[in-house]
């Protein structure tokens, strides 16, 4: 117990400091590790098996409407960078430069990619020649590189991992309803497989992807009641395009200008998971993305035939699930703590009387619930457990974002709401201005976060400066 005791104190209470409970779990769950390069993180092999887990299935969604993988170079010559004007300032802040190649400077300086939208125009420039040749439905896994100021796991550091896919059309309307549907594609992830609500939007012009003629979003709302940007998918127009000198001859061959999609998602998608679903014991994990979706622990495994019997039960879960089993010679009450501290969705007990009464115990990690299942049963019971799981973490989140969405029609009443319940999503109308926009920012301390899908008409005039109002808007604080 007194082993037990320690490992869970070992995370700060998220009602104490959700910042530190936050980085506790990072680091306590076997996730990360500190690098000695300021700004970037190691990520240990349980937190990279989420990734893969992640990548796996978004690949599989990718590939499922027609999109493949390529693979583009890391370095962008200057030149090319600043072919794009806004594209290029967007970015120039956070941009990390190579001046030498071994000892010699370079001709011209390298930037080590931020995003790949120059390195794909530079190849569709080269292969799109007719119509013929469209679409183009290009993605790539790879990593970036963003000089950050302020930095934290998987959130916000200098390299991070993420896909960005890369699409050319023929014309406008294609590629609106690419980018809208590879938005679609993401919501349906975060939903149905890391169990996380969102809502999906556009951005307003203010705070749109640089380059872009639009950028749409998912936004999802953690645990403290920030907003976190989950994804994104841009519509380029025939911007970058025009930059780029990227035309195709049309059926009756007159030459045009594709128009271009890009939409990507990051590992701060495994933050996401934390703040949405841990608790004070550490992570919980959705079984979608859990590497370990059940933890067989043996009682008394020095007993005969406990680790036979487990090492059965393992062989026979594992056709269908993500199975471990746990035979150290640490206590049975450490392992507990020490799986409850991974998120890791079921726990499998069994020992002597279990194997007498030919049953085991399943423990779930979301509820602590305990339930005795026959060993005939186990694989079904398995099953609708880490369904009922999912689905109850899922309704955990949404409660919570329902809880903390405040209907606001004044300025003071977005503060009143801020201060007697705590951050939260703020749904207030908005005349469409920037100034406006910047103005609830400085007085209320929310930024926009979109512009939802799901409009609805909460009065007839700006929150802000009491003009007609454009459009319903979601502000929050955001991470």
């Amino acid at each position: 117990m007194a082993e037990n005791k320690k490992l869970v104190e070992a995370i700060t209470s998220r009602d104490v400091d959700f910042a530190q409970w936050y980085t506790d779990i990072c680091k306590k769950a076997d996730l990360i590790d500190y690098s000695s390069v300021k700004g970037c993180m190691v990520i240990r092999p349980y937190g990279y098996a989420i990734w893969e887990n992640i990548q796996k299935i978004l690949d599989g969604m990718f590939k499922a409407t027609g999109h493949e993988n390529v693979y583009m170079p890391m370095f962008i010559p200057e030149s090319l960078l600043n072919k794009e004007k806004d594209h290029v300032e967007g970015f120039a802040p956070e941009v990390a430069w190579v001046t030498l190649g071994g000892s010699e400077p370079l001709q011209e300086k390298l930037c080590v990619r931020p995003t790949s939208e120059t390195l794909f125009c530079e190849h569709y420039a080269n292969i799109v020649h007719s119509y013929r040749d469209l679409p183009k439905l290009y993605n790539q896994w790879c990593s970036v590189v963003r000089w950050e100021k302020t930095t934290r796991p998987f959130l916000r550091s200098r390299e991070f991992l993420w896909q960005e896919g890369h699409t050319v059309h023929a014309t406008a309307e294609e590629a609106i309803e690419e980018t809208e549907k590879m938005l679609g594609v993401y919501a349906d992830f975060c939903r149905n497989y890391l169990n996380m609500p969102v809502v999906t939007g556009k951005k307003t012009e203010s705070d749109k992807f640089a380059g872009a003629e639009a950028t749409y979003c998912i936004e999802a709302l953690m645990h403290d009641g920030k907003a976190l940007q989950a994804g994104t998918s841009h519509y380029f127009g025939d911007g970058f395009a025009r930059a780029f000198d990227i035309q195709f001859s049309d059926k009756d061959n007159k030459l045009q200008y594709v128009h271009q999609t890009s939409w990507g998602v990051t590992t701060r998608l495994i933050g996401a998971i934390i703040m949405s679903h841990g608790d004070d014991d550490g992570l919980v994990l959705p079984p979608a993305v859990a590497p370990v979706q059940v933890v067989i622990i043996p009682v008394a495994q020095h007993k005969e035939g406990v680790l036979e019997k487990a090492n059965e039960l393992k062989e026979k879960l594992e056709k269908k699930f993500r199975v471990k089993l746990d035979d150290s010679d640490n206590r049975p009450g450490w392992k507990f703590s020490e799986y409850e501290m991974k998120g890791v969705p079921l726990r499998l007990e069994v020992g002597p009387k279990d194997i007498e009464n030919g049953q085991c115990v399943l423990v779930r990690r979301d509820t602590r619930e305990k339930i005795i299942v026959p060993f005939d049963r186990l694989e079904e019971k398995v099953d609708e457990l880490l369904k009922s799981l999912a689905q109850n973490i899922y309704n955990k989140a949404l409660e919570n974002m329902e809880k903390r969405t405040y209907t606001c029609t004044t300025m003071d009443e977005i503060k009143e709401s801020l201060e007697k319940n705590g951050d939260g999503f703020v749904k207030a109308m908005w005349c469409g201005e920037e100034e406006c926009e910047d103005k609830v920012k400085e007085v209320t301390g929310v930024g926009s976060r979109c512009i939802p899908d799901a409009q609805e008409k909460l009065s007839d005039v700006c929150v802000c400066c009491g003009k007609p109002a454009k459009f319903m808007l979601y502000w929050g604080k955001a991470y």
